[in-house]
């Protein structure tokens, strides 16, 4: 039986490419309240284009490299600390919006890579909240589901609608060059 390599240099390449975006994403701030990040339309548009396994890559070396100390993180932060902080809830959801939306991608159809972007945000949405709730805020005192959505969901809604659309627009063109 032939065996299959695991990822090409180009792949690798792209996988690379990728996770330096999320890293350029992460540290333009839009300096509203709370402040947001380009982070999640880095991991859209990456795994819309490299499809669910190379998307994954892409989010496991951001995070790999995080917490190794490189400052990828917003604000320039580094280290496992912040993957236990009040975002690393988010941060760790785009292991699973990355595979989701590639999925959704491969499908070639338009309406279903937008329907694979708005749940991989979904996904987000909800892997970190539940973080937030469960993990992050105990040691805060008790912070309740209704609380946590509106301070760490609800504002993030529309600006995350616009990086769906941004995201999908690029995909678009892009899958016409990039082999």
């Amino acid at each position: 039986m032939k065996q299959k390599r695991a990822f090409s240099v180009l792949d690798l390449t792209y996988i690379s490419l990728f996770a330096v975006l999320m890293a350029i994403c992460a540290w333009v701030a839009v300096p509203t309240i709370p402040p947001f990040t380009l982070q999640s339309f880095a991991v859209l548009l990456g795994s819309a284009l490299l499809g669910w396994k190379r998307g994954l890559m892409m989010v496991l070396l951001y995070l790999l490299l995080g917490i190794l100390g490189l400052p990828v993180f917003s604000a320039f932060q580094a280290g496992p600390g912040v993957l236990l902080g009040p975002s690393g809830g988010y941060l760790l959801g785009f292991l699973l919006t990355a595979p989701l939306v590639g999925c959704f991608s491969r499908w070639g159809r338009d309406w279903l890579l937008l329907l694979g972007m708005l749940l991989g945000i979904l996904v987000c949405y909800a892997f970190g909240t539940v973080w937030f709730v469960l993990v992050y805020s105990p040691g805060l005192g008790a912070v309740g589901w209704g609380a946590a959505l509106l301070s760490c969901v609800l504002p993030f809604v529309l600006p995350d609608l616009a990086k769906i659309v941004l995201a999908f627009l690029l995909t678009k063109r892009l899958r016409k060059i990039l082999p």
